[in-house]
């Protein structure tokens, strides 16, 4: 005689996949992942398959995938089960070997800090690889386009090894400056510090044309990406925060410039008609 399917109530599977009660009515609500059957009594009934579904759901979840963009993923024709866990175990890993080289980097860092190790300005910055900024290229294509990214990619491959190896050099003296700002306490808004993000700035054009917009945009992701903000604060613990406010103030200060030149044209406009 062949087994009934497993039927879950919401607090079963609640208590199964750790998410609350709240969060499933919620997937319900979206068309994110629905009951398999709702009883006559209106109780909500979810069966191994929507299990599975819940599974992925919370993997994309913990990859940084909007809510949306994952109903859109899992409702493709073209998505395969074996093949996403496959993804998954692959992202997995590269979190578990990247988490790894930040925490050597951290340790040798402390070391540094102590005297007790020599450690180069190159060797502070050897987590930052391309290999990383591969996986940024990924992540990104989903947020900003794959036009903007390809633009990106493009720049960087269009670099020689001395040049690429240039710019990131050139990259690792402006957080070194920042860290050093941040050490002697010294404004978001003062000269100093401004002219490094003024750097930062011109740094970032290797790879694309920043808009005000991104900028800001970056600084927040600074301080809200895990994987930012343990790269930058391995610099110097309170880095990451310390350049959202500091590009803030640069953002201002090029937004402030560019209405006033605004009202200037307007002025000189009315003047002349």
């Amino acid at each position: 005689m062949q087994d009934r399917p497993r039927r879950y109530t919401v607090k079963q599977v609640s208590e199964i996949a750790g998410v609350s009660v709240r969060t499933l009515h919620y997937y319900d609500e979206i068309d994110l992942l629905k009951p398999s059957t709702v009883g006559e009594n209106g109780y909500r009934y979810y069966d191994d398959a929507a299990l599975l579904r819940l599974q992925q759901i919370l993997f994309y979840r913990e990859l940084g995938l909007e809510l949306l963009h994952i109903k859109d993923v899992l409702d493709s024709p073209e998505f395969d089960l074996l093949t996403a866990l496959k993804s998954h175990r692959a992202a997995l890993q590269h979190r578990i070997e990247r988490l790894h080289a930040l925490i050597d980097t951290v340790d040798e860092t402390i070391l540094h800090l102590g005297g007790e190790q020599n450690m180069g300005k190159k060797k502070l910055f050897k987590a930052f690889s391309e290999k990383e900024q591969k996986q940024y290229e990924r992540e990104a294509r989903l947020t900003y386009g794959p036009d903007n990214v390809n633009e990106s990619i493009r720049r960087w491959e269009s670099y020689d090894k001395k040049k690429r190896q240039a710019i990131m050099d050139e990259g690792s003296e402006i957080y070194i400056g920042l860290a050093k700002a941040l050490r002697k306490n010294l404004p978001a808004d003062s000269a100093e510090v401004q002219d490094l993000i003024r750097r930062w700035h011109e740094h970032i054009h290797y790879f694309y044309e920043p808009t005000t917009e991104i900028l800001r945009g970056l600084g927040e992701l600074y301080v809200t990406d895990t994987r930012f903000t343990d790269n930058i604060d391995s610099v110097e613990t309170g880095l990451s925060e310390y350049m959202k406010g500091a590009i803030n103030v640069y953002v201002d200060k090029i937004e402030t410039r560019e209405l006033e030149r605004m009202l200037a044209d307007d002025e000189e406009k009315s003047a002349r008609g």
